[in-house]
């Protein structure tokens, strides 16, 4: 009798995603690679100007609602405190930055999901979690038609905060102060498309300011 490993859903498009991006990026100079060997982290300063982040934090502001969780037991808790909302995708301003994550990573835009804007006060948070899809969860059998699993993620910090507000990858120690126009991206799977727990993470509380980002989502498939 034959074993067989067990498999992930969409590990081989994972695998296959991962490792066409991460050959883009190794490759290109302007990108830092976070020092660890548990994910696939990367950085890129200056990837917005002033006027482009000024312009997508006035955007935020007006569509900004109170954040979302699929688990409701989550949500009473008070797990993600931030406001949020999906931009408008045919801006010219969400347009430009959509395609520019695109570019820089070579993913197919029909893959990505809408542009999210996060705004966080002082005192709000979004406590640790990973951005791929738990498979065992009911919010899965939409997930799955809807693109599949989350490849990618490419998240732009629009402002530099006052204090606090890092993004504290908690599993490996690794904490990104936000830096106005600063572009962080990771891979969700490892190398042979399972997804990976390392890239737990957190947005620690706001002390001081506020915070504004946007967040990309990549799909293994077109995100309908």
């Amino acid at each position: 009798m034959k074993l067989f490993a067990r498999t992930h859903a969409d590990q081989q498009q994972l695998a296959r995603l991962g490792a066409a991006v991460r050959t883009r990026l190794d490759a290109d100079p302007h990108i830092h690679k976070l020092p660890t060997d548990k994910a696939e982290i990367y950085a890129m300063g200056a990837f917005l100007d002033e006027t482009e982040c000024w312009q997508l934090t006035a955007m935020i502001d007006m569509v900004a609602q109170p954040s979302t969780l699929f688990s409701a037991e989550d949500a009473a808790a008070g797990y993600r405190t931030s406001y949020s909302g999906n931009l408008d995708p045919h801006h010219p301003v969400v347009q430009m930055a959509s395609r520019r994550i695109d570019d820089l990573l070579g993913l197919p835009s029909k893959n990505g999901e809408t542009l999210q804007g996060q705004r966080y006060m002082p005192g709000q948070e979004y406590k640790q979690h990973c951005d791929w899809f738990h498979t065992s969860e009911p919010h899965w059998k939409v997930e799955k038609r809807h693109g599949g699993q989350r490849c990618w993620t490419a998240m732009i910090y629009l402002n530099d905060v006052e204090e606090g507000g890092e993004t504290l990858f908690t599993h490996l120690g690794l904490q990104v102060t936000p830096q106005k126009g600063a572009l962080l991206m990771w891979n969700n799977a490892r190398v042979d498309g399972t997804p990976n727990e390392m890239t737990m993470h957190a947005a620690l509380p706001v002390i001081k300011g506020s915070k504004h980002i946007v967040t990309r989502w990549y799909r293994v498939r077109e995100w309908a």
